[in-house]
């Protein structure tokens, strides 16, 4: 599955830096101006964004061979990183809807998906659904045949004593900061 991402995610990356670059040159070798730009910046401007997406995109493909690799959840930057490639794919595919097309959509969606996916299914203790049954505490939860670790503290330490049949404190009758009796309102209109 993370293998997959980040096949993905590194073909993105190589497509977006080629085609911001081959635009910067269609915008340069034209001359064209954009409510009087210069050509030149604007090419340059392209080709520094194609070549800056490309290696985030990139970037994004390491941490999920990184994952694929560790058989582990990404943590800190990679996860940072992944979390934000999905939110930049579900801003292309709102705007590439509008101007590109349902085609262009759906493949932002299918890569959206797949990188939610991959944040999704790997446990934070290891692997694909790896975590220790009852939730890692020895001794306790899914698997009857748990034993407690050796030289381990008791469940019961730091736990409240069992209650005997003397009296606690709060045994004592509740004390309510309301009257025991409650008057109805009078009406206020005739």
């Amino acid at each position: 599955m993370a293998w997959v991402v980040a096949v993905v995610l590194l073909a993105e990356a190589v497509f977006i830096a080629a085609l911001n670059w081959f635009l910067g040159m269609v915008v340069d070798r034209q001359g064209m101006s954009l409510a009087g730009l210069d050509p030149d910046v604007m090419a340059r401007s392209s080709k520094i964004a194609g070549v800056l997406f490309g290696l985030y995109f990139a970037a994004c493909a390491l941490v999920a061979v990184l994952v694929a690799v560790r058989d582990r959840a990404p943590a800190g930057l990679g996860r940072v990183l992944l979390i934000s490639a999905a939110v930049v794919h579900g801003l292309l595919g709102a705007f590439a809807w509008g101007l590109v097309g349902w085609t262009a959509f759906l493949f932002m969606m299918v890569v959206l998906g797949l990188i939610v996916l991959l944040l999704v299914t790997y446990d934070r203790v290891g692997g694909v659904d790896g975590g220790a049954p009852g939730g890692g505490v020895p001794g306790q939860g899914g698997d009857p045949g748990a034993k407690p670790e050796p030289g381990a503290a008791p469940a019961g330490v730091g736990a409240p004593a069992s209650r005997g049949d003397e009296p606690q404190d709060g045994d004592e009758e509740p004390q309510d900061s309301v009257p025991a009796q409650i008057t109805v309102p009078a009406p206020t209109t005739p």
